[in-house]
């Protein structure tokens, strides 16, 4: 395989997690009697670019189907993050009813309701139908295909480019980073900016987090790297925030080349930061194989001396990170009874490889667990927030990530 970005021969592994599932392929009742695909999940580091990236991928389509099961409406916490970012976007660029705003990969509308909320025109572009479905219900345009360079060329044509784009979480989705990104500069007014969110690499190192790797993130971004890809496409990259969120991003600001926005002190910052940290040494990634391995083995014997104690287990949020961890891990309904979740789309299916069943969350009312494994550790809060009243029968919860913790 060659690197996605800058097509020098890839040989240096970051992680091998084994063979896996896709971590949204999720399986109805009628699929268990049948063998699932499986391909290897084993990330590799461009030594010329340094882009970290899977080496096994699949076609995007075979991704991102129709029926696709994440809605991110799901978590109150993120749509408030969301309303914080466009309230914040409103008031810096002066966005008005003249304004346009286009989201990449708007999925169910979370966060182009925010900007129709503020007077702001806006289009959601989403490739999965049933996601875009719950969008149009909300009453906000959406269009349902991939975004990639020739895609930007017919909306610019139709006169509909854009005053903000936003991608949040999308870049490490697609296949072609090349088309994708060259689409930007083309969808951009002349002043136009690009608000892009996603995982840092630096925190997914550091943390140790690496149930963060599944197939559909094909690609894993330090700062630098970003920047390289964004300036190869005609895009200057003039501002950045890190953020908590999904257990460490960037929100990265970039614009034309030639437009006026000016560089603030925080992208110098980023970059002397990862730079002092080895970003672009070998070093830099060393050691993440083992703090996998020690996460894989912490899990297992927690959930086995639950079991010999007479402890029932079971999981909150069918997260694809949990997937990853799941089957990374061998966990199977023995250790890990079921998974409640809040999506309709996931209730009543299983886990894809573990085969474990996703339920409604009201079964924990119901069946009294006397430990919750929360799977999306990065909603840990909120969950337990949630679920506070499991306490009431002396239920304990935990995370896996980045070391077993029982709180």
């Amino acid at each position: 395989m060659n690197c996605r970005f800058c097509s020098a021969p890839l040989t240096r592994v970051m992680i091998d997690l084994g063979a896996t599932a896709v971590s949204n392929a999720f399986l109805s009742a009628g699929d268990l009697d049948r063998a699932e695909p499986i391909y290897p999940l084993k990330v590799f580091v461009c030594d010329q670019c340094r882009l970290a990236q899977v080496g096994e991928t699949r076609r995007r389509e075979d991704l991102f189907t129709a029926d696709y099961v994440y809605a991110s409406s799901v978590s109150k916490g993120w749509l408030e993050h969301c309303r914080r970012n466009v309230e914040a976007l409103v008031s810096r660029f002066s966005l008005g009813p003249a304004s346009l705003v286009v989201e990449v990969a708007s999925n169910d509308g979370y966060l182009l309701q925010f900007v129709r909320q503020a007077g702001v025109p806006c289009l959601g572009i989403e490739p999965t139908e049933s996601t875009a479905r719950l969008a149009r219900e909300k009453g906000l345009e959406t269009l349902t295909d991939f975004f990639d360079e020739a895609f930007a060329r017919r909306l610019a044509a139709g006169g509909r480019k854009a005053d903000v784009v936003i991608g949040n979480n999308v870049l490490a989705h697609v296949p072609d980073l090349n088309a994708f990104v060259a689409g930007f500069p083309i969808l951009l007014k002349e002043e136009g900016v690009l608000v892009l969110e996603f995982p840092h690499l630096h925190e997914l190192l550091s943390r140790g987090e690496f149930d963060t790797i599944y197939h559909e993130h094909y690609s894993y971004f330090s700062f630098a790297t970003v920047r390289r890809v964004m300036e190869a496409h005609g895009l200057r990259v003039f501002d950045v925030e890190t953020l908590p969120t999904h257990g460490g991003s960037l929100r990265l600001y970039a614009c034309r080349q030639a437009a006026s926005h000016r560089q603030g002190p925080a992208v110098d910052a980023l970059l002397k930061k990862e730079h002092q940290a080895g970003v672009e040494t070998d070093a830099y990634t060393a050691g993440f194989q083992e703090k996998a391995q020690e996460a894989k083995n912490g899990l297992l014997k927690f959930l086995i001396a639950e079991r010999e104690a007479g402890r029932t287990v079971v999981g909150f949020g069918a997260a694809a990170k949990g997937n990853t961890f799941l089957n990374y891990a061998g966990v199977k309904p023995d250790l890990l009874a079921w998974v409640g979740d809040d999506t309709p789309f996931k209730q009543g299916k299983f886990l894809p490889q573990s085969r474990i069943p996703v339920v409604s969350a009201e079964r924990v009312a119901l069946e009294k667990p006397q430990t919750i494994l929360i799977l999306p550790w990065n909603f840990r809060d909120e969950i337990a927030k949630r679920l506070d009243f499991a306490r009431a029968w002396g239920a304990r919860f935990a995370v896996a990530v980045p070391r077993l913790e029982v709180f």
